[in-house]
């Protein structure tokens, strides 16, 4: 079991839904947070947190034939104790009916109550020490949560389970708090031979004995009790294959199990057919996939939206969206989860911006832009809200699961990160945090993910993360461009902010200018301070001006002008130090050619002449002098006095 302290309420990878559009997905979020709410103030049981669990094989017998929803199960389940303990207790629905306990062959008593199987041990296992304890149970599940449902479709019976949040207990007995990952499992589901069933893992065997057919399912990585999950219908399979195919890195299966009635539309180019596509982008920008040594696939059911089990997607509809948003929490929320519902947006924000890159690198980088405007849209539709949840937010499932704050904010705050860093340093950073055998298959904090973006960066970025992910609001610009000489621009950039909670927003800032024939030169600005000017290079007259023109920013209400006013060179250049004594430095445009510098008295006689920006002054008399500034933008005169 890999073992992880959590802060506050424990998390894990929750439903991630895809925005195909925006009534779709709110229809999603909405979906999530019902399944949700029942059981947001749920707390770690207690009683579940003297041991550890290492391993679980689950034998499931099940009948998609019965129209009442039913399970027998033999669940076998080796744990360590963390301290001494007499008794063992697994989360379990008491509408289950535990018929038998063994441990070594050996009954043991036992009772059941308020969704508790308490286990007698046979004497005081002792800290560190492990046992292996066989649990033979059957029942009808509770169906207020819908972990386990029987539903037909097109007249055909079906079985499956959505056990997110903590839903497991309604159908075996397991730990379900969330604090740790099995280390690995074995499924049997035994079920009508007609059917195909689904589980974790790769499949392993197939046993038909008489009416009936066991399939073996094993999966060999860290896994929470809410991502096991099972399926059984008439499904039909379609075989892909994933993985950009190294000799580092070779193949795997991507195993799709499909309605009969579905499979013409599912297998379509525009559908199933984007799955190796996205995986394999995903493998280039992020890693190998993370169970790749097992597969990768979807499983039809009968919600809507889909569910991120891990190794087999649950699916409600194959839009590409969809399957990219599920597929990536394959990375964000199955291998490393985060680990409290402050930190949510560590799984859906990185993973919704994991569907936006499906955008720009498979339709390019206009549709893209649109992508990131309607998240800005939807941001700064308020002009409050946190990505990182607050204490108070932790009851109201309707925050934690926002659209606007969690899925939106979190992945347009990604992509700032990645416009800060720079893609190769970005990307290099997820690489780290994903590697990182700290956090790998285990649990990460919203601090881990920072640490990895500032040792590749190389400079702090908490004033970014207290700007955008721990306080509220958005800033707004306006930027003011002049044509500043032949061959430079001076742009003034001032901001307002729409919250309280942050006085300025730092951060780099795409500008771009125009040409009257049509032709855009983008700069690029840190801007760090109010009012702040900037003179940069731009191979023409500048005609007109816009703000981040690729959305790089989340922001609202900008406005960018070019003004009118005509270039004073004079202001352009400066003489330093004055008063001097023996020395003068002329400081000027790099665009701007210095071509004389002649010195004068107040009586108007010439008294040197020098040809470079700075030059000595020990042979000139105390006093006022006057200079004249020869350059390739015309001549200007500027008084010095001399020690």
């Amino acid at each position: 079991m890999k073992k992880i302290t959590l802060n506050l309420l424990l998390l894990f990878g929750v439903i991630g839904f895809a925005q195909t559009d925006n009534s779709e997905f709110d229809r999603m979020v909405e979906a999530e947070m019902k399944s949700a709410s029942a059981t947001i103030n749920f707390r770690a049981n207690p009683n579940t947190q003297n041991y550890d669990i290492s391993y679980h094989e689950l034998r499931f017998s099940v009948d998609p034939n019965n129209t009442t929803p039913y399970i027998s199960g033999v669940v076998t389940t080796t744990f360590t104790a963390l301290s001494d303990m007499s008794v063992v207790t697994f989360d379990m629905a008491t509408a289950l009916v535990v018929s038998s306990v063994t441990m070594n062959s050996s009954n043991l008593t036992f009772s059941q109550s308020n969704y508790e199987l308490n286990i007698n041990l046979p004497a005081t296992l002792a800290t560190g020490n492990s046992a292996t304890v066989v649990i033979t149970y059957a029942g009808s599940p509770p169906q207020a949560e819908g972990a386990f449902t029987r539903g037909t479709h097109s007249g055909t019976p079906v079985i499956f389970t959505l056990s997110e949040p903590y839903g497991a207990r309604d159908w075996w007995p397991c730990k379900q708090d969330l604090n740790d990952k099995v280390n690995t499992i074995d499924v049997y589901i035994t079920a009508p031979s007609a059917y195909v069933s689904v589980s974790n893992g790769i499949e392993v065997s197939q046993t038909v004995s008489g009416a009936n057919k066991t399939t073996h399912f094993h999966h060999n990585y860290p896994i929470p009790a809410y991502l096991i999950a099972i399926a059984i219908t008439n499904y039909q399979i379609y075989n892909q294959q994933g993985g950009l195919g190294t000799v580092a890195s070779p193949y795997f299966p991507i195993v799709n199990y499909l309605y009969p009635e579905s499979y013409a539309s599912a297998t379509s180019a525009t559908q199933l057919g984007t799955t190796p596509t996205i995986i394999n982008l995903y493998e280039s920008l992020l890693e190998p996939y993370p169970f790749r040594n097992e597969k990768y696939g979807h499983a039809q059911f009968g919600w809507g939206g889909g569910m991120e089990h891990t190794t087999v997607s649950f699916m409600g509809s194959f839009g590409r969206s969809l399957i990219a948003h599920e597929m990536a929490h394959q990375w964000f929320g199955n291998k490393i989860t985060c680990g409290s519902w402050k930190d949510i947006w560590l799984n859906e924000g990185l993973t919704e911006y994991m569907s936006g890159l499906v955008v720009e690198n498979l339709d390019g980088a206009p549709l893209f832009v649109t992508w990131k405007t309607n998240k800005i849209n939807s941001i700064t539709s308020q002009t409050a809200g946190y990505v990182y949840l607050q204490d108070s937010d932790l009851t109201n499932v309707n925050r934690i699961f926002s659209s606007r704050l969690t899925y939106d904010k979190g992945s347009m705050v990604t992509h700032m990160l990645r416009w800060k860093l720079g893609d190769a340093a970005f990307f290099q950073a997820l690489k780290n945090y994903l590697a990182d055998s700290s956090l790998a298959y285990g649990y990460a904090l919203t601090g881990d993910l920072k640490s990895h973006l500032e040792n590749v960066y190389g400079s702090s970025l908490t004033e970014f993360f207290n700007d955008w992910i721990y306080m509220q609001g958005y800033p707004t610009y306006t930027i003011t461009a002049q044509n500043w000489g032949a061959g430079q621009a001076k742009i003034t950039v001032s901001q307002t902010q729409s919250h309280a909670s942050v006085s300025f927003f730092e951060m780099p800032l795409e500008i771009r200018l125009t040409s009257a024939g049509g032709a855009n030169h983008d700069v690029v600005v840190n801007n760090t301070v109010n009012n702040q000017e900037f003179v940069v290079p731009v191979p023409f007259v500048v005609a007109g001006v816009t703000f981040d023109p690729n959305k790089h920013i989340i922001s609202k209400n900008n406005v960018a002008t070019l003004s009118n006013e005509s270039f004073d060179l004079d202001q352009t250049i400066s003489v330093y130090p004055n008063p001097a004594h023996d020395e003068l430095n002329i400081m000027m445009p790099t665009t701007t050619q210095l071509e004389k510098i002649e010195i004068y008295n107040t009586l108007g006689q010439l008294l040197a002449t020098h040809q470079t920006t700075d030059f000595r002054i020990d042979n000139l008399s105390s006093g006022i002098h006057v200079m004249k500034i020869t350059t390739s933008e015309g001549a200007i005169h500027k008084n010095f006095i001399k020690k």
